[in-house]
C-alpha cells in the first residue's frame, strides 16, 4: 500500500515507513499482536492496508503507556471500537499535551529563577508533576476490558441483603472447591466442572462471553487486588482459576 494505495508492503518497508525497528514488528507478529495479513512462499511478511491502521492504533496506545499485553486485549476484544478508540486517544493526548506545557513553564520559570530574574516558590518549582495513573486509562478499561465487571456489579447493588448473601455464599462455596483442587491439572474433569458452575454463576449477574471469561480470568492475576482476595481461600488459586477459565473458554 505505498503511498496510500492497496499494495502490501513488506516489514523492512513498514519499519521505514513507521521508524520502528524490523525486530520490534516481528516481535509483535510473535506475540499475536499484529499479524501480517500474507506471508509469501519465500516468507516474507507482507502488511496490508488493515494491518497498518491496526499498527497505527497499537503505537497510540503504546504513546500512552498501555503494556503490550494490554493493547492485545483490547484490539482482539469483540467489543473493541476503532472510531471510540481514536476519540479516547485524542482527550488523552490532549491531557498529557497539558501536563507537558505545564513541564515546559515550570522549566522556563526554573531557568529564570536560577538566574535570579524571579522568585519560585517550592510548590511552583513542581507544577506540571504527576506521578498518579492518567484519568482516562481506567475508561479504556472499562471500554474495552471490563465491561461485564461492571454489568455484575450493578446488578448486585441491586439485589435485596438476603439476595447477596445467598450469591455470596455460592461464590465461596464454589471458591473453596476450587481451592481444594488448586493443586490438581487445572484440565481436569472436576477443576473443568467446579470452572463451569463458575462460568454459570457469573452470568446469572452479567453477561460474559467465553473471551470475557477467559479475560477476567487473566484479570484474576495481573490485578493484585484480585489476587489477594482469591487466594485467602487457598495461595496459588488466583492462577489456577485462570488457567483453568481459560481452558474452559478453548474448549467450549
Amino acid at each position: 500500500m505505498k503511498g496510500g494505495g492497496d499494495e502490501s508492503m513488506r516489514v523492512k518497508e513498514v519499519a521505514d515507513l513507521v521508524g520502528i525497528s524490523v525486530r520490534t514488528l516481528h516481535h509483535y507478529d510473535e506475540i499475536g499482536l499484529l499479524t501480517p495479513d500474507e506471508i509469501t512462499d519465500a516468507g516474507y511478511r507482507l502488511y496490508s492496508n488493515v494491518n497498518l491502521e491496526l499498527l497505527q492504533q497499537i503505537l497510540f496506545f503504546r504513546e500512552l503507556g498501555f503494556p503490550l499485553k494490554e493493547i492485545k486485549e483490547i484490539v482482539s476484544s469483540p467489543d473493541f471500537d476503532r472510531k471510540a478508540a481514536l476519540e479516547l486517544h485524542r482527550k488523552m493526548l490532549m491531557e498529557k499535551r497539558s501536563q507537558l506545557d505545564q513541564l515546559i513553564a515550570t522549566i522556563e520559570k526554573t531557568v529564570q529563577y536560577t538566574r535570579g530574574e524571579i522568585q519560585m516558590t517550592n510548590k511552583e518549582k513542581f507544577e506540571g508533576f504527576d506521578f498518579g495513573h492518567n484519568p482516562y486509562e481506567q475508561e479504556a478499561r472499562e471500554r474495552w476490558g471490563n465491561q461485564a465487571v461492571d454489568t455484575a456489579n450493578a446488578k448486585v447493588g441491586g439485589m435485596s441483603k438476603d439476595e447477596q448473601g445467598a450469591l455470596s455464599a455460592r461464590m465461596n462455596e464454589i471458591y473453596t472447591r476450587l481451592a481444594a483442587l488448586r493443586n490438581s491439572s487445572p484440565d481436569s474433569e472436576e477443576a473443568q466442572g467446579a470452572i463451569q458452575e463458575w462460568y454459570l454463576l457469573l452470568n446469572t449477574m452479567g453477561s460474559y462471553s467465553l473471551e470475557g471469561f477467559k479475560g477476567l480470568g487473566q484479570m484474576y492475576v495481573d490485578d493484585s487486588r484480585f489476587t489477594k482476595n482469591i487466594d485467602k481461600f487457598g495461595e496459588g488459586l488466583a492462577v489456577f482459576m485462570r488457567d483453568a477459565m481459560a481452558i474452559y473458554a478453548e474448549n467450549n
